[in-house]
């Protein structure tokens, strides 16, 4: 079953998020090239610590334990990465994930970061998986159904040019996933439109979803590597991964997990993103 969540319920997610926000935030400052992954896991830890919170990372995860509280994927690795003693170099390309619980409600959003100068097609990569992130956010409105969600991610990627050396892969088997109480919760959210599907629960006020499209420069088809948690792209080609915790109200969609509530970028969608409530 969805949970659906109050108004008051979703102020305290929107609390939450800030921190997810912050500790991000911090994260895309502190890349740059000859940092190691670890020191980014360390530097998200600070932060989360320091709001009071607790990781929703560093924990079991279907019998799994996740040893860190940043996922760090680099280049073609897709998501899930393991923070570690990885030395970031000039023009990889890292994606960061990071959750944080706070007064018992789940955050959880994603960056893809350059270290330095990328390559035109990883630049390009980014801006098309965070433009279709925005894209599956402008659909969380009341009366919509969660196919329109995907259908807008998967169609936004679609219109894209393609890059000059590559494709579009819109990756298989991951996506999105309800939060709340918990950070992986009912219904799982494909950023594409699966045949036999059906269109899935109704979009009601209270409802808080979690939209991360992850798409790669050529294959949608990954392997899980030994250390149980690290997914990669088949083919080898690079990934990005976008990530925002969004909340459907009376008022429009509201982005837990960006500072300005997503107004400033559903603007440019013609959504108008609702008031924040601890603002």
């Amino acid at each position: 079953m969805v949970e659906i969540k109050t108004p008051e319920q979703i102020a305290k997610m929107r609390a939450a998020g800030l921190v997810v926000a912050e500790a991000l935030k911090a994260c895309r400052e502190a890349v740059v090239p000859g940092i190691t992954t670890q020191e980014l896991n360390d530097i998200a830890d600070k932060v989360i610590t320091d709001h009071g919170a607790t990781s929703n990372f560093r924990a079991h995860h279907g019998g799994l334990w996740f040893p860190g509280v940043i996922c760090a994927s680099v280049n073609n690795e897709v998501v899930h990465g393991v923070p570690g003693d990885r030395v970031l170099q000039e023009g990889d390309f890292i994606s960061i994930d990071c959750g944080a619980i706070l007064d018992g409600w789940h955050g959880d959003a994603a960056i893809s970061v350059a270290v330095g100068e990328v390559s035109p097609e990883v630049a390009m990569l980014s801006r098309v998986t965070e433009g279709s992130m925005w894209a599956g956010i402008a659909q969380m409105k009341k009366g919509n159904r969660l196919v329109d969600v995907s259908k807008a991610i998967e169609g936004y990627i679609r219109r894209q040019p393609l890059p000059p050396k590559g494709k579009w892969g819109i990756t298989e088997g991951y996506g999105g996933h309800g939060i709340g109480t918990a950070m992986h919760m009912e219904p799982h959210v494909l950023n594409y439109v699966e045949r036999g599907r059906g269109k899935g629960p109704k979009l009601i006020p209270g409802t808080v979803l979690a939209i991360e499209p992850m798409v790669s420069l050529g294959t949608p088809h990954t392997t899980v590597l030994e250390d149980d948690w690290t997914v990669v792209t088949n083919d080898g080609t690079w990934a990005s991964h976008w990530e925002h915790s969004v909340a459907v109200t009376e008022q429009g969609p509201l982005v837990l997990t960006a500072f300005d509530g997503g107004r400033e970028m559903l603007a440019t969608l013609g959504v108008t993103a609702a008031p924040d409530p601890l603002a």
